[in-house]
């Protein structure tokens, strides 16, 4: 390869990098879930930590599966969560991009409570990845064929 070839190949790839965030970002908005806690209001006595409040209907965190409400949330992307006032714990949730890491503490059920704990971390749902990615990749090919097409016009 020349050095022309290796800046062709680094161009398109940022490029389709940058297109699959964009067509991330329009696909999936937000990450379907609220959120509650946090220093100054506190969810429950004597903890400032932040909790899944309601997962929205049809939101990548239902899609998802395994989220579930009243899940403590420890951290996301590597960020612990720990002594954030609520409106920082939102900044986070609303920064975090397309690709999240979420440590979540699931919610205890109570002994004579339903059998479908699902502490252990094994998914019910499929995960969002599975149906996402490749419906993004035939979005970005098609847009990228598309373009490819304008230029030869």
């Amino acid at each position: 390869y020349n050095g022309r070839t290796v800046y062709y190949i680094l161009m398109y790839w940022t490029y389709f990098s940058y297109l699959l965030k964009i067509l991330c970002l329009l696909f999936v908005s937000g990450l379907g879930f609220n959120i509650v806690g946090g220093m100054d209001q506190q969810y429950i006595a004597n903890d400032s930590g932040i909790y899944v409040s309601r997962i929205k209907e049809d939101g990548a965190a239902a899609l998802d599966g395994r989220l579930q409400e009243g899940d403590k949330i420890l951290a996301i992307n590597g960020r612990d969560l720990k002594n954030l006032l609520h409106k920082d714990a939102v900044e986070l949730f609303r920064n975090a991009g397309c690709d999240v890491s979420l440590k979540v503490q699931h919610r205890l059920q109570p002994q004579n409570g339903p059998a479908g704990h699902r502490g252990d971390g094994e998914p019910d749902g499929i995960p969002l990845a599975v149906i996402l990615v490749p419906v993004l990749a035939i979005a970005v090919v098609t847009v990228w064929a598309f373009m490819r097409y304008r230029q030869r016009m």
